[in-house]
């Protein structure tokens, strides 16, 4: 099931070392660990004032029946550029998936973070409750042109 990432708001401003100097809300793409968490309906994306993991946890899937909280780790790749075209390239591996047990458990979001500073990167929305049946495997896989893209004008 494809879906969109959304990134948060303030991610550009943290891929380039946060709001002032002295913020430790940063993002360091070729050495942090990324990671993508599952989360419940219950969580409302706020692109413009969400940032940080922390703030968010309480809505995340619980661990148990095929689920560990704080999600999987996927390994990120450098960035890459294209001259001509301008674009900048933000990628990692795919996929990442979970196997239900027990009594499974369902999810509505996918959200991409950085598991060293807690800063958020961006949300997958499936626009409805997705729920996983015990043997039931879900399989999360990145746009095919990367987590995401920035192209300079």
């Amino acid at each position: 099931m494809a879906s969109t990432m959304v990134l948060y708001g303030k991610t550009p401003i943290n891929i380039m070392g946060g709001e002032v100097e002295a913020e430790s809300y940063k993002i360091d793409w070729d050495t942090d660990t990324v990671k993508v968490a599952l989360f419940t309906a219950s969580y409302t994306p706020a692109q413009d004032t969400d940032e940080l993991y922390s703030g968010i946890s309480a809505n995340e899937v619980g661990s148990g029946n095929g689920y560990t909280t704080g999600g999987n780790s996927v390994t990120t790749s450098a960035p890459t550029y294209t001259a001509g075209s301008n674009l900048s390239t933000f990628d990692a591996s795919d996929p990442a998936m979970w196997t239900a047990s027990g009594a499974g458990f369902s999810f509505r979001y996918i959200v991409t973070y950085d598991s060293t500073s807690g800063v958020l990167i961006g949300y997958n929305d499936y626009g409805t409750t997705l729920t996983l049946n015990p043997g039931d495997t879900f399989t999360f896989s990145f746009d095919a042109a990367g987590v995401f893209t920035c192209t300079v004008p």
